[in-house]
């Protein structure tokens, strides 16, 4: 099967090349700057933009917040079902 991502630079427009599960966490950062969240159930995200701002903030069922971030807390997060896609 030939791949459409192989020798092709990526922009930051998308599509990402992969979605990865979040666990909220204090003291560990994504690993990554995710380009985007995708959050499954409502709630609250507190969050650390790419800009290094801490940032808390409501989002709906199936919310895709179009935010770098590079860490997903889990004080003050009550939101669930949250993926990074990664480029």
């Amino acid at each position: 099967m030939s791949n459409p991502f192989e020798n092709r630079i990526v922009p930051l427009s998308g599509p990402a090349r992969d979605i990865v599960p979040v666990a909220p966490d204090d003291a560990t950062p994504l690993g990554f700057i995710a380009t985007a969240l995708y959050v499954e159930t409502a709630g609250t995200l507190t969050v650390e933009t790419v800009s290094e701002e801490m940032r808390s903030f409501s989002v709906g069922d199936f919310a895709i917040v179009p935010v770098g971030v590079r860490q997903v807390y889990a004080s003050g997060t009550t939101a669930s079902g949250i993926h990074a896609f990664k480029v």
